[in-house]
């Protein structure tokens, strides 16, 4: 079983930075990749970035290129990633979700559903204009 916890959201002003962190533990498996989706009141949910364990090869949506990094720590082992958010905007307002697969979707990670893929409860992000 793999459980993955997000901390870190909060409130902040438009403009402003949020990190947000992830732990991911896989007592019998390897995680593979880990992300991040964002899912804002009556709206789907869209992915955000993602990172490769093996290399820290990243993807990012397109509107959050630039704006957010995902990294993870050096030791590869501990499965944390984190979400460097800056320049954010009301629009970025959204419960965030980490995700951890035990094997990579490359192009295809901004799909939610994936049978190997483990979800946290989500973080909430609240940006103020």
């Amino acid at each position: 079983q793999v459980e993955v916890a997000e901390s870190g959201g909060g409130s902040v002003e438009a403009g402003g930075s949020l990190r947000l962190s992830c732990a991911a533990s896989a007592p019998a498996s390897r995680i593979a990749c880990m992300g991040w989706f964002r899912q804002a009141p009556g709206k789907e949910r869209e992915g955000v970035a993602y990172i490769k364990v093996v290399n820290d090869y990243t993807y990012y949506a397109d509107s959050m290129r630039g704006r957010f990094t995902i990294s993870q720590a050096q030791d590869k082992a501990k499965n944390t990633a984190s979400l460097q958010m800056n320049s954010l905007k009301p629009e970025d307002a959204a419960v965030y979700f980490c995700l951890a697969d035990l094997v990579c979707r490359d192009r295809s990670w901004d799909t939610p559903d994936w049978a190997l893929r483990y979800w946290g409860q989500g973080t909430q992000v609240t940006v103020s204009s």
